[in-house]
């Protein structure tokens, strides 16, 4: 399962006869053992598009160091070690946006690549919160490697392969993975005829069989990402999962932000950790790693700890807008101011100093906006299929956003995929949209998926119903099914994806963000209009305290 057994594959066709090829990172555990030669940079086939977070690229260029984390990280590492030995662990990581909760996991996931053992990263997304086990189908697509256009036949051999390596029966299994993924199966597996209540509990026990399976071959890092924004039906996979964990050799870390409310018994042995805003020696601490290693004026760095509030996110975006306003030049180990700093040159807000940058960047802006309403996540050949520009525009709009850091990218054009850094990058840019041209984007994407991206419209059919909700134009999502009331959510023309629980929304518009993603009861930013700016931080987290580990809300020590 994850990353290893596909790169072992690609690897080994790079292989010459008599040689052994190996990756970076095992090349790290053996050096000084073996004699090695470089072979250079080699792109792995299936793999050009492989990143599931902005840190899975933004890693390969160098990240941020952490600051004030180091209980965090210690706590963590702590409950993986428990996790090793065969006593599972869970751990709820919550915090405000911007406040690095996606940065501690990055930290944790190397560790536990160094140390050979199976990460498994899923990411629930704020477009895709009416799609039924969301991250589980994003994650199973990208395991399996499946490429744009491959046959449906292709696509159950490299399951049925996939899964045959496990130890889970076959014959009950394959065909609950291929319904979820909307694969249809050859004749040598008879038809599920199940009710939908009965499939989808079946296939949530097959989903937590595969993965303790996974858990029983070695260590496994099981993480789920930003889960205020998870599907009902991810969520009742949760508590189930969550129910054999204390047994398996596995970690499971969620994260949330603070308005998320767990559905799950209070009772279940789960490690919280809040993060806190960081205190200003820790956010001095950040300003050097963003300049170069230069410092900044005295008054430049006061007002970057008074108006950023603690917030890691806001730190780093400030710091590189008034490197890019004019503000300051390099002069030899420093930066000098170019003139009296004015009152208000430096924005008080996230949202206004996000937007300083993206104005800065004329036609890419356009893309960066347009790309806010396809998702956190993008493909190009999707941007170049609904941007009204030529592909030379197009390609040097996405550098210009790649080398403000704005969005990353994994891959080289056609192939190629952006990520918006943040989440609240991609709102600020999806919110600068009137709402008359954000429809008219819904509708381009809308029709453009229907017409020439089948396979998305297939699997997921409900992103195209949830484009032509937000377009205004309700009676073309009906087909669609998941966003319209009176339409089922298990679409009859797909077989068994298993129905979400809960009630589906309403064909009108609503307070949305990017994609018009519904904001439920308590989300910070609920309400927010076409122009309006969201409310980025959430509520207030205040002080500098270290990280609480508590259950049931008594402090314990993780794993005990």
């Amino acid at each position: 399962m994850g990353e290893t057994p596909n790169v072992a594959a690609r690897l080994q066709g790079l292989a010459a006869p008599d040689t052994v090829v190996i990756s970076p990172t095992t090349f790290r555990l053996v050096q000084g053992y073996f004699t090695c030669h470089d072979l250079g940079a080699h792109t792995l086939k299936g793999r050009e598009s492989a990143a599931q977070s902005r840190l899975d690229v933004a890693s390969a260029t160098g990240l941020t160091p952490l600051v004030g984390r180091d209980a965090e990280v210690a706590l963590l590492l702590e409950c993986w070690v428990h996790s090793q030995d065969g006593a599972g662990q869970v751990v709820l990581l919550r915090g405000e946006a911007g406040i690095g909760k996606s940065r501690l996991v990055e930290v944790l996931r190397e560790r536990v690549l160094s140390a050979g053992a199976t990460p498994m990263v899923l990411h629930c997304a704020p477009e895709h919160q009416q799609s039924v086990l969301y991250p589980v189908v994003d994650h199973l697509q990208r395991f399996l490697q499946w490429q744009r256009r491959e046959p449906p036949e292709a696509k159950f051999d490299t399951l049925e392969r996939a899964l045959s390596t496990y130890r889970v029966p076959l014959d009950d299994v394959v065909p609950l993975f291929a319904a979820l993924l909307s694969v249809p199966m050859p004749e040598r597996y008879p038809p599920l005829n199940l009710t939908p209540q009965r499939q989808r509990q079946k296939t949530h026990e097959a989903l937590v069989a595969w993965l303790l399976a996974e858990a029983e071959r070695q260590p496994v890092l099981a993480v789920w990402e930003d889960l205020h924004w998870a599907d009902p039906s991810t969520l009742e996979l949760l508590r189930l999962m969550l129910d054999q964990v204390p047994t398996a050799r596995m970690l499971t870390l969620l994260t949330c932000r603070p308005e998320f409310r767990p559905p799950w018994a209070t009772h279940a042995p789960v490690t919280q950790v809040t993060l806190n805003r960081l205190g200003r020696t820790q956010v001095e601490a950040m300003i050097p790693s963003l300049t170069g290693a230069k410092t900044l004026p005295t008054e430049v760095v006061q007002q970057v700890v008074a108006k950023t509030d603690g917030v890691p996110l806001f730190v780093e975006e400030l710091v590189k807008m008034i490197l890019e306003s004019g503000l300051v030049r390099e002069e030899d180990d420093r930066y000098v101011l170019t003139g009296p700093l004015p009152p208000l040159a430096i924005p008080s807000t996230l949202h206004d100093s996000l937007m300083a940058r993206l104005d800065r960047l004329s036609t890419a802006r356009e893309l960066a906006q347009l790309g806010a309403v396809l998702g956190r996540e993008f493909a190009y050949d999707l941007l170049q299929a609904v941007a009204p520009v030529d592909e030379t525009t197009l390609q040097q709009g996405l550098a210009q956003l790649v080398d403000a850091e704005l969005v990353y990218q994994r891959g080289l054009p056609p192939r190629s995929r952006y990520l918006f850094k943040h989440a609240l990058i991609q709102d600020t840019a999806y919110q600068s949209l009137l709402r008359s041209t954000r429809q008219q984007y819904h509708q381009r994407i809308a029709q453009v998926l229907a017409a020439h991206f089948p396979e998305i419209a297939e699997i997921q059919p409900e992103l195209v119903a949830h484009h032509y909700t937000e377009a205004g134009l309700s009676a073309q999502a009906v087909p669609y099914g998941s966003e319209c009331p009176g339409r089922p959510l298990l679409a009859a023309g797909r077989g068994a994806r298993p129905a979400a629980l809960g009630q589906p929304r309403d064909c009108q518009p609503c307070d949305a963000g990017p994609g018009g993603a519904h904001r439920p009861p308590g989300d910070p930013r609920a309400g927010a209009t076409g122009t309006g700016p969201p409310d980025h931080a959430g509520p207030s987290v205040g002080g500098h305290q270290g990280p609480t580990g508590s259950r049931d809300g008594t402090h314990v020590r993780p794993g005990l």
